[in-house]
């Protein structure tokens, strides 16, 4: 039996059955629609007093009946059968509308969402009559036809250096309407020759806008609440965009919203998905990210009304880090932590995964992909927990045979692109990659230094570790997956805190490693704050930091500005760390 769609409240069943007929036309495949056809359209709207609508694909076949205006019956965008900016999607719309007036936004809107070949509203004139044979006349007193047409220019921001929040604007989507017309003009119109035109220009935009044919198209989404100043809600987003950047994505736009608090469902709100939506259809966005956690009932929500993939934060930064993982140990911190992020998000894939449970319709032999897939998920989380458990316990051996030998030990911390590495590198000689990107090094590396020692400048041995970059709001999965490589942070006897100083937010940097350093298990040594990039930073800059952190070094690591400086205060830190045992 076929479905109609939208509101049925109150519809006789023999009006029911003559909206289901409507299934059974056939339109020329050439042809928008026929006069025929959407006479007998309209009389079916007349008589329920409502607006119909028929959506028909490119054979001619009637694929989706629905009672409401077109926004009220369009079609999700997981049900589409195609999608991309270079394309429609091979469907077409005839509406009917109660009053004589040109197609509104919001059914324009509906038609740029679904990417529809065209729009066709016909206006009825509340009278009419069916002539012997069946045949309707009279309904409709005029027509328009809609389409969309390609934007003459968009944004298309693919460096995030060139990233400002405050200069990326909505993309509205481009349609033409007609001017009225009668149904046989409207059935003269071609519709092969029409989305033939119409695709090979979207399609010719669609290359001269192309990224790179490897990287994701990304829409960034970034919500401000009550809890954030303009500053960091400013800070958060460019930082999203490096890491998306790093992640190998090219940021088309962002979208920003002020709300009070999170909405439940969809973290916005229904009508800024809908620009979302609109947004990601107009520029051929192939992924959304968000400023934020999603919860796995808001990424169902979310991707069930975009029609596109999304992810979050989190998600963004776990694909760099699995990107950047070279060692075995780091590959398996990697895993466990994207095990553990995905394995509450598989019940975000629809009660038809499920039958595990009470009541009717969830019992029955076997399980279902979902408990197998859970099952699975959660036998690999505990193998690889003991894995990581082994970690700990190797390294920490490592670690005992070091003290053993009395070599003091320094680990090297910092946010993300502070230019640890790059340090390292000056200090020993090291050959770590290095590269202004986020999260380059991710595996932690160890090298022998030797500093001058006590007032005869004795020479000293010490091992200085290079150990991951830390984030504002480090996911908790990677906290937990990667404590055998921040326990390289716990067990040293003193830290080096390297800040980049030409970053505009070093300030917020500082306060979000010192409240990493302050959740792990163990107290860390003492910390020396180092100012690096002093060469790229602004005199005011440099003033307040040395206002603010008097005891701070300041050098610049890949000009080898101030290293000497800092052996002998690293020699100092060392002393006093030693006695502090």
């Amino acid at each position: 039996m076929e479905t109609i769609y939208g509101n049925l409240q109150g519809l006789k069943s023999s009006q029911l059955k003559q909206l289901q007929r409507l299934y059974h036309q056939r339109i020329p495949g050439d042809r928008i629609t026929t006069p025929e056809f959407s006479q007998r359209l309209a009389a079916i709207s007349t008589e329920v007093n409502q607006p119909v609508c028929a959506y028909i694909n490119r054979r001619g076949q009637v694929i989706r009946v629905g009672v409401g205006t077109p926004r009220q019956t369009q079609i999700p965008p997981m049900e589409l059968p195609r999608y991309g900016a270079e394309r429609l999607s091979g469907i077409r719309c005839i509406a009917t509308h109660l009053k004589p007036e040109p197609p509104n936004e919001a059914a324009l809107t509906a038609m740029a969402l679904q990417r529809l070949d065209a729009l066709v509203v016909l206006n009825i004139t509340g009278t009419g009559f069916t002539r012997r044979g069946g045949g309707a006349t009279g309904y409709v007193k005029e027509a328009y036809l809609a389409h969309l047409i390609p934007q003459e220019s968009r944004t298309l921001i693919t460096s995030p250096a060139a990233f400002k929040v405050e200069e990326s604007k909505t993309q509205t989507p481009s349609w033409n309407i007609s001017p009225p017309m009668g149904l046989d003009d409207l059935a003269d119109q071609d519709l092969v020759d029409l989305v033939e035109n119409l695709e090979a220009e979207f399609q010719r935009e669609f290359i001269a806008q192309e990224v790179h044919a490897d990287h994701d198209r990304v829409l960034i989404v970034g919500l401000m609440t009550s809890e954030t100043t303009p500053l960091q809600f400013q800070d958060t987003l460019v930082e999203l965009a490096r890491l998306v950047d790093t992640a190998g994505g090219d940021v088309l736009q962002t979208i920003q919203q002020k709300r009070s608090r999170i909405h439940p469902q969809t973290v916005v709100g229904e009508g800024k998905v809908q620009e979302i939506a609109l947004t990601a259809q107009t520029l051929g966005v192939n992924l959304v990210v968000f400023d934020r956690d999603l919860s796995p009932s808001q990424v169902r929500n979310l991707e069930m009304q975009i029609g596109i993939r999304v992810v979050d934060r989190t998600e963004v930064i776990l694909d760099i880090f699995a990107q950047r993982a070279q060692s075995r140990a780091g590959k398996l911190q990697v895993e466990l932590a994207q095990l553990e992020y995905m394995q509450p998000r598989l019940a975000g894939r629809g009660r038809t995964m499920s039958r595990l449970g009470g009541g009717i319709g969830t019992r029955g032999p076997g399980e279902t992909k979902l408990e197998t897939e859970r099952r699975a998920i959660g036998q690999r989380i505990s193998r690889l927990q003991k894995e990581v458990t082994q970690l700990q316990a190797h390294r920490s051996r490592l670690r005992q045979r070091r003290q053993h030998r009395e070599i003091p030990s320094v680990a090297l911390v910092g946010y993300t692109n502070a230019g640890k590495s790059t340090l390292l590198n000056a200090l020993t000689n090291a050959e770590v990659y290095t590269a202004d990107q986020l999260f380059a090094t991710l595996d932690p590396t160890t090298r022998r230094l030797v500093i001058p020692y006590g007032e005869t400048n004795e020479h000293q041995e010490i091992l200085i570790t290079d150990t991951v970059g830390f984030i504002h709001e480090l996911p908790a999965s990677l906290m937990d997956a990667f404590r055998a490589t921040l326990e390289e942070v716990t067990e040293a006897d003193a830290l080096l805190h390297l800040v980049d100083l030409s970053h505009p937010a070093w300030l917020r940097h500082i306060r979000s490693v010192r409240e990493i350093l302050a959740q792990m298990p163990i107290t860390p040594g003492p910390a020396l704050v180092i100012f690096n990039k002093i060469d790229q930073a602004n005199s005011e800059t440099l003033a307040l930091a040395r206002e603010e952190f008097p005891l701070a070094v300041f050098i610049s690591a890949s000009q080898r500005l101030g290293l000497e400086t800092l052996r002998h205060r690293l020699a100092q830190l060392i002393e006093y760390a030693v006695d502090s045992r």
